[in-house]
């Protein structure tokens, strides 16, 4: 019966280190990333064909979205929502930059990204380029997607992206700041835009 107490005590005693050790780790990485700017240097183009850099993150406070012009719903409902927070928040557009960075570069050219998003909005910039560029960019800025075929018979054929539906928020420095799910309340993401403005 002691054997099996001290047995107890010592496994309680080894977990609870090891939620320790977590619980550091966790916090570590938030420290890491709120210390210094969000994501991966990259290369890339916006809508206009226009070279953009990781540079443009730091310029302003910023908000990132990653999705792709065939999106059914998600997307076109965030860029619209986006959009209209922009505007209550930053009505002079002088405040803030917003930026939809495509997942599905193969189909997302610079002129059909251009068309997509200026028909939502003319605060919002596209960005897309070469498939592995874009890859590399979503994976440093932990953005997940992958290409679903609509027809599993034909897997060369029309096709949809599993993908991150966040907003992400970076400050001036391109540090991360914060999130905005999809479907979040409005008056909290705006709180979360107006935040971001005021530093």
């Amino acid at each position: 019966m002691a054997v099996l107490r001290t047995g107890l005590i010592a496994l309680i005693a080894v977990l609870g280190l090891a939620f320790a050790w977590l619980a550091f780790e966790w916090s570590r990485s938030d420290t890491q990333i709120a210390g210094k700017p969000y994501g991966v240097a990259f290369e890339l183009v916006d809508q206009t064909g226009a070279p953009i850099t990781e540079a443009a993150f730091s310029e302003k406070p910023t908000a990132l979205f990653f999705g792709f012009t065939h999106c059914p719903e998600v997307c076109p409902t965030t860029l619209f929502e986006l959009d209209g927070w922009l505007r209550r928040v930053d009505p002079d557009g002088d405040k803030m930059n917003a930026y939809f960075v495509t997942v599905d570069p193969e189909r997302d050219t610079s002129d059909i990204l251009g068309s997509y998003v200026s028909s939502v909005s003319d605060r919002i910039i596209g960005i897309t380029g070469e498939p592995q560029e874009i890859r590399e960019m979503a994976k440093g800025f932990n953005v997940f997607f992958q290409k679903v075929p609509s027809d599993t018979a034909d897997p060369d054929g029309d096709y949809t992206m599993n993908h991150t539906a966040l907003v992400f928020l970076m400050n001036n420095g391109g540090k991360f700041a914060a999130t905005i799910s999809f479907g979040e309340d409005a008056d909290v993401a705006v709180r979360k835009l107006q935040n971001l403005i005021n530093g």
